[in-house]
């Protein structure tokens, strides 16, 4: 298709409001100025590795110092070579026998309202012990330790006993069925699993362990199962490979000595959809990804000792890995952790849990604040949310209205939101403002973090012109970047580096404004060719979101005859009535927003879209729908299949 060549993209979309960080956040900040800012960036840019160096050697714990900070041999690296290190230790261990030592590391709520808090040295105890499971049941460093389970401490627990003795952890969303489950599993050559008898969603139980069961009789590399009692069900329990956790941690010893790990070696495999439909496993390795995802969250969150810190992603994606588990807990944090869905038992929930556990940095996804939008500001409005200081978002890029009604609802136009752009891949935060440096812009990532370099590219790898849009990529490495596709270095070179040799392709548009910004204009296969111009579906739906009546829109191509694609749209409504008076309205609204061009040939309007279980929109099902192909693509990863069938009865 036209739409996938990778040329330049005609941007339509002018976002002029700017924000500076709020003078008595700037005045506290860790970077507290744009000088600041650039300072730091150009001393990476000039000396790689001698900036990472650094910041290795002064903060992670080595029980023996690397050698050579890098060893590029595109596309592959290897950080910090030499050197032993465990990602556990700079975790847990490091905090041992200082103030946070009793400080609560993990604050947890369940749905049903039950609370727990760990501290360190709670947190340490209960990792050893698990540790000691692991090797009990014959997991040895290098093994593959499969993890679906609810958003409980154990999850946490099990990722860090596993890199505490150099397993390697593949945590699977909770909600995957049972075929996903075998395929990740069978890819990795899993040997242990680890889940729980259920779980809980709105009001209901998940049956985890009866989804395992199924999965297991098609994963013959896994030995044994380990269960966690979460909701008290009673479930099947294969004698010799079935235990329960708390049997088994009753046995074991309370200590357990981290290992000392090679720099590379593997942390985790985390496996994310690929274009062809089998799941890719994206590898991270120990000491580049712990310094990465440290530094991030120290500088992105602008982390202090008395914070609360709540990330509301689950471990099952790459966001729970990074700024739920390892980079919080390695600054020392109190991460809020939470097991449950944000409207139970009502819309409010989220902001009750602010009120009540003080929470100062609240970490999101677009796609959940167009869902608060929808549900309505009284939800917000009966609640005291004072103790926030910081705001994100992450997942996808967020609407300029969406982020309007963030900064001014939730933040009270005092709280500084950092929008941040990264991937699975790149094992943490990109770009993103520096929430006391950088100013703001709805809709902007901004600018990179120091030690990271992009560029924007046409079709032939060429630079393009300010204010045009084009292919984002990477040009030097970095220390939290994936060291491959499990097992398949081939696909690895071929869907990253080959089409700009030897920079990263991140597989986003983006374009750069007059005064550096990036901004994020979708994937390169959600671009839309109507009429020889190359338009971003973000920005149109952009234009549709800042009506009032709108509460979310995707925008696709169908084919044309005449334009070579047609922009078609699908609607969700805030509080209005679907008609056609109101289609003529949006249409005459985004062609006064971004021009005729951009104008939508098919609006439909709909209850819902169908969304990825991380909450992205899942574009390719709505360009099927659009086409009117009686069959749509791959759905294993849709949250809710009953959305296909509400988009099917809306058709025309």
């Amino acid at each position: 298709m036209a739409q996938q060549s990778g040329g330049q993209i005609d941007t339509v979309m002018q976002e002029a409001r700017l924000f500076p960080p709020p003078a008595e956040f700037a005045a506290a900040a860790r970077i507290g100025s744009l000088e600041a800012y650039q300072e730091m960036w150009d001393e990476a840019e000039a000396d790689i590795e001698g900036f990472w160096g650094r910041l290795a050697t002064e903060e992670l714990h080595w029980f023996k110092p690397f050698t050579k900070v890098l060893d590029w041999k595109s596309p592959f690296a290897k950080w910090f070579v030499g050197g032993k290190t465990n990602a556990c230790y700079n975790c847990v261990d490091v905090h041992l026998g200082t103030p946070r030592q009793n400080k609560a590391a993990i604050i947890w709520e369940g749905e049903p309202g039950d609370q727990r808090t760990l501290t360190y040295q709670q947190l340490h105890g209960e990792v050893s012990k698990f540790a000691n499971v692991l090797l009990g049941q014959g997991v040895k460093a290098g093994d593959v330790v499969s993890i679906y389970m609810p958003m409980v401490p154990e999850l946490v627990v099990a990722m860090l006993a596993c890199a505490r003795i150099g397993a390697v952890h593949s945590v699977i969303f909770g909600g995957f069925s049972s075929e996903a489950i075998a395929d990740r599993n069978n890819d990795a050559r899993a040997k242990l699993q680890i889940t729980a008898d259920g779980g809980w969603r709105r009001g209901s139980i998940l049956p985890l362990k009866e989804t395992v069961d199924e999965a297991l009789k098609k994963s013959p590399t896994i030995e044994k199962c380990i269960v966690v009692r979460r909701t008290g069900t009673d479930v099947n329990m294969t004698p010799g490979r079935d235990f329960w956790y708390d049997e088994l941690m009753d046995a074991a010893a309370a200590e357990c000595p981290a290992a000392e790990l090679d720099s590379e070696h593997p942390l985790y495999i985390l496996y994310t959809s690929g274009s062809t439909g089998k799941p890719k496993g994206i590898k991270h390795t120990t000491a580049g990804y712990s310094l990465f995802t440290k530094m991030t969250t120290r500088w992105v969150f602008d982390l202090r000792d008395e914070d609360v810190y709540w990330c509301t992603a689950d471990c099952g994606w790459v966001t729970g890995h990074s700024y739920l588990v390892y980079g919080p807990l390695a600054n020392g944090a109190t991460v809020l952790m939470y097991d449950g869905a944000p409207n139970w038992p009502d819309e409010g929930r989220f902001w009750e849990m602010i009120e009540r556990h003080r929470v100062s940095i609240f970490y999101t996804a677009p796609t959940a604040i167009r869902s608060f939008i929808k549900w309505g500001d009284h939800w917000v409005d009966e609640h005291d949310l004072s103790s926030l200081r910081l705001l994100g978002t992450v997942g996808e890029g967020i609407n300029p209205e969406a982020w309007m009604w963030y900064h001014r609802k939730i933040g009270r136009e005092r709280c500084p939101i950092v929008d941040t752009w990264w991937q699975t891949e790149t094992g943490g935060i990109m770009m993103t403002p520096l929430p006391g440096a950088i100013p703001t812009k709805p809709g902007s990532c901004t600018k990179p973090l120091p030690g990271i370099v992009p560029e924007i590219v046409d079709g032939n790898g060429k630079p393009v012109a300010p204010n045009h849009g084009g292919m984002l990529v990477i040009s030097k490495p970095w220390p939290g970047m994936l060291r491959g596709i499990w097992g398949d270095d081939e696909r690895y070179k071929e869907q990253y580096w080959t089409r700009v040799p030897g920079k990263y392709l991140c597989g986003d548009n983006a374009r750069q404004d007059d005064d550096g910004y990036y901004w994020i204009m979708g994937r390169i296969d959600d671009v839309l060719n109507v009429a020889g111009h190359r338009l971003s579906t973000i920005e149109i739906e952009s234009a549709l979101v800042s009506h009032p009546k709108v509460a979310e829109a995707a925008a696709v191509g169908r084919p044309h005859e005449v334009k070579g694609e047609a922009v078609a749209v699908f609607v969700v409504l805030r509080g209005a009535t679907a008609s056609e008076a109101l289609k003529e309205e949006l249409k005459k609204h985004v062609r006064k927003e971004i021009g005729a061009l951009a104008v939508p040939d098919d609006i439909r309007f709909t209850q819902t879209l169908p969304k990825t279980r991380s909450g992205k929109i899942m574009r390719r099902l709505l360009r099927d729908i659009a086409s009117g192909k009686a069959e749509v693509g791959d759905t294993t990863t849709l949250e809710d299949f009953g959305v296909l069938a509400k988009l099917r009865e809306n058709e025309e």
